[in-house]
Parts: structure tokens; sequence; C-alpha cells
């Protein structure tokens, strides 16, 4: 009787303290895990897609995109400007945590480097033995620095290193892993159009990469100014389109005390007399991209395998003669690139992964770019550093339809560190919005229910003083201060 209880007691406590299977979505046994694909628009605005009801063009490779997975309708980009856009993007910290917080430039060529020992998105699935590839405009450091893309977790990195020499799409150079790869075509004119260039290196990357599984991420310049495309039979079909608004011209372009060479480095945008027809050309060029990709999945038999996320980094600009006023390119929402009014910061959000998410599929879950990381790696049930502070939160169940365990934030925080200063938060439904730090006796917080004034048209700050008092709170505690991009928000924490 007594080896019997002594069995049962050994059995027990070997039972308890087995290893014990976590939820992961890649399981033993699977044939390799699943290959993921990230693919960022420049400057596209959430109503830039027929998909989220653009009516002036199609886009109906990126609609099928849509119809094949999941399309969001209440994700939002990690600033309302590029660099920092997308350090929250790869980092899962939103703009008052992650490194990079704002647009800065170092010359002749980059901007300020992310650190070396940042915790990123390339860095984690590298661990997990996956082949890294960035293809098109980088803009978190500048070249042979420590936030180079190379030294950041990119295996392979091909096209603009500066988001400001990324102004032109005919340039002297672009770099192949930190290393210039001259176009001197490009010299005596416009010559060698670069989006096809970064196009086919990623295309190419596919390839040699379907046997492994790869994370590509392929964030293409177009259709950022300059408003530049071929002229070819697709751009004379929109300029046939449609009625020209003010052809753009630069005057730097016409002083004859400049070379190229100083207009390049410059980051000045080239004259042109169709912008409208030119930006939808351009869209017209990102669609048919989005279309070759998932035709090569297909075709190497790893469609199926392939998770395939398409999102924008900003809202939509008027840089360059770009009319986003003509084509609404904000959707049903107020504000363009560098505000933060949901026209902004709002942007489409679509994932596609055969299998896994139910075609044809819509969530309105508040969801932003610092979420990617931690889905990733719930996806993949990896272990994030318990050292590393994460904004995000996983939206892995409403990628599997199971809205009612999917967690949600407390609130959405952006902080902006041009024009003076601008902070915004999302709680909920309501909205707070804060313009002109720089000047604390006229910077006053905006309130407004999205839910019923997507527009934000209506503020509701007087009639909801407990809103206010709650953004107060958030935008005391939601960022951690920064040498490098100190903020004006941070002299108005006490009001």
């Amino acid at each position: 009787m007594k080896k019997l209880v002594l069995s049962i007691i050994v059995g027990f406590f070997l039972f308890s303290c087995a290893p014990k299977t976590k939820k992961a979505v890649v399981k033993e046994g699977t044939l390799k895990k699943p290959n993921i694909i990230f693919i960022l628009a420049d400057d596209a605005g959430w109503g830039d897609f027929s998909c989220y009801g653009q009516e002036k063009f199609t886009t109906p490779n990126i609609d099928a995109l849509a119809s094949s997975g999941i399309k969001f309708t209440d994700h939002y980009a990690g600033s309302s400007v590029c660099a920092p856009s997308r350090s929250a993007l790869l980092t899962g910290q939103h703009t008052g945590h992650t490194p990079i917080r704002g647009n800065k430039e170092v010359m002749p060529e980059g901007q300020i480097p992310i650190p070396a020992d940042v915790y990123s998105l390339p860095k984690m699935l590298k661990q997990e033995g996956y082949t890294t590839g960035m293809f098109g405009k980088w803009g978190l450091g500048y070249p042979e620095s420590e936030g180079a893309p190379n030294v950041q977790g990119f295996d392979e990195f091909y096209g603009y290193n500066c988001q400001r020499l990324a102004h032109t799409y005919y340039p002297l150079y672009l770099r192949h892993n930190g290393v210039k790869v001259p176009l001197p075509e490009n010299e005596k004119g416009q010559n060698t159009y670069t989006h096809h260039l970064i196009h086919q290196e990623a295309m190419a990357f596919i390839e040699d990469n379907k046997d492994n599984p790869f994370f590509l991420y392929l964030p293409y310049t177009i259709p950022h100014a300059e408003m530049t495309v071929e002229e070819d039979s697709i751009f004379q079909k929109y300029k046939e389109i449609y009625p020209q608004g003010k052809p753009f011209v630069h005057k730097k372009n016409h002083d004859p005390s400049l070379s190229h060479e100083d207009r390049f480095y410059g980051g000045v945008y080239a004259d042109q007399a169709y912008p409208r027809a030119a930006f939808a050309t351009m869209m017209h060029h990102l669609d048919n991209s989005v279309g070759d990709v998932m035709s090569k999945l297909k075709e190497l038999g790893i469609d199926e395998n392939t998770i395939v996320i398409f999102s924008s980094d900003n809202g939509p600009h008027k840089e360059g003669g770009a009319d986003p006023y003509y084509f609404n390119s904000f959707g049903p929402f107020k504000g363009v690139k560098r505000d933060l009014y949901e026209g902004g910061i709002r942007v489409p959000y679509i994932v596609s992964w055969p299998g896994k998410i139910k075609p044809n599929s819509t969530s309105s879950h508040p969801s932003a770019f610092w979420d990617l990381l931690p889905t990733v790696a719930d996806i993949l049930d990896i272990e994030v550093p318990k050292s590393v502070e994460i904004d995000g939160i996983s939206f892995l169940p409403t990628l599997e339809g199971q809205s009612k365990k999917q967690k949600k934030h407390d609130y959405l925080y952006w902080e902006f560190h041009e024009a003076g200063g601008r902070r915004a938060v999302r709680i909920g439904d309501w909205k707070a919005v804060q313009y002109r730090l720089n000047k604390p006796n006229k910077s006053k917080i905006e309130v407004y229910n999205l839910k019923e004034d997507p527009k934000e048209s209506n503020n509701l700050a007087d009639q909801k003083p407990e809103i206010v008092q709650k953004a107060k709170e958030i935008f005391a505690t939601a960022r951690t201060s920064s040498a490098v991009f100190p903020f004006q928000g941070e002299k108005l924490k006490g009001i």
C-alpha cells in the first residue's frame, strides 16, 4: 500500500513539473514556419485604395488581397511622418518610447540612427532562423552607422538608406548592403526609375528564399513625392482622364548655381506639369507590384504558408504637387500627413493568411503599428524578453476570428515633434488632440467622439471634462524623456 501511495505521489510530481504546452499557431509537425511579408506604402492615405473607398482610380490587386483576408478599419500608423512611424513598426513601441521619435537629418546622407541594441522585429525573426530582407526606404540611420539596415537585423538590403535621397525616383545611386550601386544613366536625365529596380530585387529575394522561412520588409517609396513617373501609356491615360490642377515647379530646379548633385543631396523634388496623373500612375504601379508579389508566391507554391500584410506609413502628403483633396485621400476623416487628426495617422491595414484568416473579414478593433511585433511573436510562440518594454498588444485573436478573446488597448498614444509640437491619444471611442505645445497659453486639448464624429468636427472638450482630465494624465505619463528627441509637451506635464 505504501508503494502504491509513493508511486502516485511521484507520478503526480512528475506530471506537475512537466513543461506545459503553450498555445501557438505554429505547432510541431508543420512543414515550416510561415513566411512573413510586410508591404508598406509611403504617404498613401486611408482613402487611396478602392477597397477603402477611392473612386477616381482602382487598386484591384490590393482589393483582392483584402478580399482574401481581413481589412482593418481602425488601424493607426506609428506617427504622421516617416522615420518615427517605421521605428514604432519595428520596435513595438509608440512614439513616447520608441528610439526614433521624429525626422532628424544627418548630412550628406541619412538620419539619426536607431540604437544598435534595440530589440526589433527583424532581429527577433533572425534569431528564430528567418532570412530577413528589406527593399525600399530605410530612414533609421546613416550608412555604416549602428542604425544601418544590416546592423539592425536584415541579412539583405537594397534601396535608399536615406529618406531625403528617396525624394527622387531617379537618384545617382542606391545602396546594396550599404555599398553604393551607381546609376550613372541618371546623371544626365531621368532614365532608370528606381521603384522598378527595388521591386525586381524584392522578387528575386522571394525566389532565392522559397525553401526557407523568410521575412520580407518591403517599404516601397511610392507614392511619396516627388510626383515623378515614366512617360508610359498609364501616365498618358491618366493625363487624359483628370482635369489637371496647378503644375508643380520647384525654384531650386531652375537655380543655375545648383548642380544636379546639389539637388539630389538636398532632396529637391522634380517639377511636374501633371501631378494628379502622376499620383494615379504611382498608385497603379504600387498596385501592380502587390499583384506581382502575390503571383510569385502562388507560382512558387508558398502562398498558403505566407502571411502578407499591407499598410501605409502615415496619411496622404501634399508635397511635390500632390492633391489629396482632389482624390479624397484621407477618406471620411480630417487631416493629412503631419496631422494627428485621423487623416494623418489612420491608415489602411490588410492581412492575408490563407487557411488561417477567414476571407472577406473586416475588423474595427483599434490597433496600431506597435502591435505587429507582439502579434508575430504570438503567432510563432516567441517569448519577448521581459527586459524589453513593448507597448503593442497581439491582435492574433482578431486574425483568428475570435474577437471576444481580443485584448484591447487602454489607450493609443502619439506625439509629433514638428509644427510647434503635437500629441494625441485615443481612449476607446474618444480621441484627445493637442496642438501648439510650444505656446502653452494657446495650447488647448480638443476632444472628439470618433464613433459619432469620425471627421473630428465637433470639439466636446467643454462637455467632457473627464476626458480632458484623462488625456492630461496620459500625456503626463505615456512617454519617457529623450535627449535626442526633446519634446515640447514635457513642459506641459503639469497642466
